[in-house]
């Protein structure tokens, strides 16, 4: 198992959190120097407040640890590419690295702003533990369909 897949599975950790409570199943983790310095998951349904994505929660913490607002030297890892506003948050928190699971055909916006993200050297990863990823909020997809979950 390589370094990416190891905080992938911390990142799914968080994304079962989610499923358990019935959210959005993302989770999303900070690594720096190889730590873990925070760990997030949806929390829109709950909060009621549409920007509680598992980044932006995670953006918060790592912030608030570091006590800065520049994540230099950081790595994001979330197991569903991130949407617009995440993109935007990930960009003004200087993270350099993004590391995704799987994409996000409905809101993904990584793909959409690459030029911009690449702009302020920030890397992308994409493909990491994808199918483990995609099973979950697939997963929660149906049967929230099905059973009104």
């Amino acid at each position: 198992m390589n370094k990416d897949e190891k905080y992938m599975i911390e990142a799914l950790k968080e994304a079962k959190k989610a499923y358990k409570k019935k959210e959005v199943p993302i989770g999303a983790i900070i690594v720096r120097n190889d730590k873990i310095i925070a760990r997030a998951y949806n929390r829109k349904e709950k909060s009621q407040v549409a920007i509680q994505h598992a980044e932006i929660l995670a953006i918060i913490k790592a912030c608030k640890k570091m006590k800065n607002w520049r994540l230099l030297d950081c790595t994001l890892y979330v197991t569903v590419e991130p949407c617009m506003m995440c993109c935007g948050a990930i960009i003004q928190s200087r993270i350099k690295k993004i590391v995704y699971g799987t994409k996000n055909d409905n809101f993904g916006s990584v793909e959409s702003v690459d030029s911009l993200l690449n702009k302020y050297n920030i890397e992308i990863k994409n493909g990491i533990l994808e199918e483990k990823c995609k099973k979950i909020i697939t997963e929660f997809f149906n049967k929230k369909r099905k059973e009104n979950f």
